[in-house]
């Protein structure tokens, strides 16, 4: 909306701190609702700054994109760093979609701009109001191509705090974005896409998003044409879920992830940094890696690894070391069959003749089953023909959360299923549990019980959550996951019987792996 920089006297507000006061007034004044499906949850000042801080210092012409500029912090975070680094001339794009708060974005532009003179650099800015994907999505089939962007919508930097929510694939944006979709899309992937195709080569990409786009297959896509385009440089891992967009009252696990236009790189470094949220940035832990070690490019699953601590990396590499699976251990994983509003008609609130027990969700803790709860309307399940399709048969399993809460500090949450514990024929696994089992049999109670310890210990958690940055847990990842050697387990198995504090089930772990050679798996 500005062409040209004001003649008004400098401003000296400082910008960054001025488009915080501006968003987060703006903010208090729309519903939850609003905020949520416009993705308003405005990144701190300190967080912006530290984003800011990756920005390398550039002379000339600067071109940045903010392609969700909020309150303008982002881009004013940038506009500042690169000002103090030296940069003359800049020219801002600023996308926003919600026409209220784009109104209060222009006026904190305009102060930008002021400011900015006020140091002796000339700022223009051109505010978009308009949905960033739609407007851009075709920089993707561009790529490589004689439809590749043209320069003035190309970028030497991208900044950028993306909405997340998922997109059913049926949205205009989804199918605007078909080459990096699959399945049901989040939103911030489609950003992080685009921005990537529209920087110019060596330009840089700073976003703040959750962890999920590192793993799994709804990503796959996006992992491959992203990662041949941009290089990791740097990532920044906070190790509290809290406190990143702590007075949004924000749940997730956030990384930050600064990269460069590198098309058809091979090798470099890439820069790991940890805090436990903002408070701790200026002293947060900084190692540097070779980036064979945090992204496997001749993989075709792309993932990135972002294990928070160097101690982090030891219990990675302990994990690497397995060279079994479960499909080498002769055991699979499935999905607990029972989906309940399509079998509505076999549940039951009481027990009795010709019922079964249902697990759910909440009946599954570390380490053990609690069944009845006796607050579930339906904890029973009727056993007849027409529902013996969605039954298991009652034997010993490893059953898991597919989903974890994310306040709670375990991903990874079994417990073994004993089929002593049950005088029933079958039983009922609801869909969102996932069950390990010996096909055509049954595990051995030491199986069952070794297995699940060390799915409940830090060891794997740990692993896990380095490799996996979604709350759900998938069958394919445990598929994927390296598991000890079958002695090793049922060793643990038996002296892990009937524990469930998981400071002692780390503390068997250990000592089990400590002592793979000795007298405890001389009888396995």
């Amino acid at each position: 909306m500005n062409d040209t920089p004001s003649s008004k006297p400098a401003n000296v507000v400082d910008p960054v701190a001025h488009s915080d006061a501006v968003g987060s007034a703006y903010a208090s004044l729309v519903t939850p609702e609003h905020r949520k499906a416009h993705g308003l949850y405005l990144t701190p000042p300190d967080v912006a700054r530290f984003m800011a801080s990756y920005i390398s210092p550039r002379t000339g012409a600067v071109r940045v994109l903010d392609p969700c500029a909020g309150g303008g912090i982002l881009s004013t975070a940038a506009i500042r760093g690169l000002v103090e680094a030296g940069a003359k001339r800049l020219h801002l794009v600023a996308y926003e979609v919600d026409r209220k708060l784009a109104k209060k974005l222009d006026g904190v532009l305009a102060a930008a701009v002021r400011w900015a003179q006020g140091r002796g650099a000339e700022l223009t800015y051109d505010l978009r109001v308009e949905d960033f994907v739609i407007a851009n999505a075709d920089a993707l089939q561009g790529l490589g191509g004689l439809f590749a962007p043209s320069s003035d919508r190309t970028f030497d930097v991208v900044i950028a705090n993306p909405p997340y929510f998922k997109l059913n694939k049926a949205d205009p944006r989804a199918q605007a974005a078909l080459s990096v979709v699959h399945g049901q899309p989040n939103i911030y992937g489609l950003f992080m896409a685009i921005g990537a195709a529209l920087l110019r080569k060596g330009g840089e990409l700073v976003f703040i998003t959750p962890r999920s786009f590192a793993s799994g297959d709804y990503f796959r896509a996006f992992r491959r044409q992203f990662f041949g385009l941009v290089r990791p440089q740097e990532m920044h891992v906070f190790g509290s879920r809290r406190d990143a967009f702590a007075r949004d009252a924000v749940l997730q696990e956030n990384v930050i992830l600064h990269a460069v236009r590198d098309d058809g790189w091979s090798e470099g470094e890439v820069t790991i940094s940890t805090s436990a949220g903002i408070r701790d940035l200026a002293e947060r832990e900084t190692r540097t890696k070779p980036i064979g070690e945090v992204l496997d490019l001749a993989s075709k699953d792309l993932v990135l690894r972002m294990p928070a601590t160097a101690d982090d990396e030891d219990l990675m590499r302990s994990v690497d070391a397995w060279s079994d699976r479960l499909a080498s251990h002769g055991w699979k994983i499935s999905t607990g069959p029972v989906v309940a509003f399509r079998a509505k008609e076999f549940q039951s609130p009481t027990g009795g003749p010709g019922t079964v027990p249902l697990l759910w969700l909440n009946h599954i803790h570390p380490m053990e089953v609690r069944w009845p709860l006796v607050k579930r309307k339906n904890e029973h399940i009727l056993d007849r023909m027409a529902s013996r399709n969605i039954l298991v048969p009652n034997a010993n399993y490893v059953v898991l959360r597919r989903f974890s809460a994310k306040e709670e500090k375990r991903r990874l949450v079994a417990a073994p299923y004993l089929a002593a514990s049950m005088d029933v024929p079958m039983v009922g696994l609801e869909n969102h549990l996932n069950y390990i089992y010996r096909p055509g049999g049954s595990l051995t109670e030491e199986e069952a019980i070794g297995l699940a310890a060390f799915l409940n210990s830090t060891l794997l958690d740990t692993w896990f959550r380095a490799t996996n940055g979604n709350t759900q847990v998938g069958a394919a990842e445990i598929r994927a996951m390296p598991m000890p050697p079958i002695p090793t387990i049922r060793a643990l198995g038996r002296r892990a019987r009937g524990v469930t504090d998981l400071a002692l089930i780390d503390g068997l772990v250990a000592d089990v792996l400590g002592s793979v050679s000795g007298a405890d798996l001389l009888v396995a």
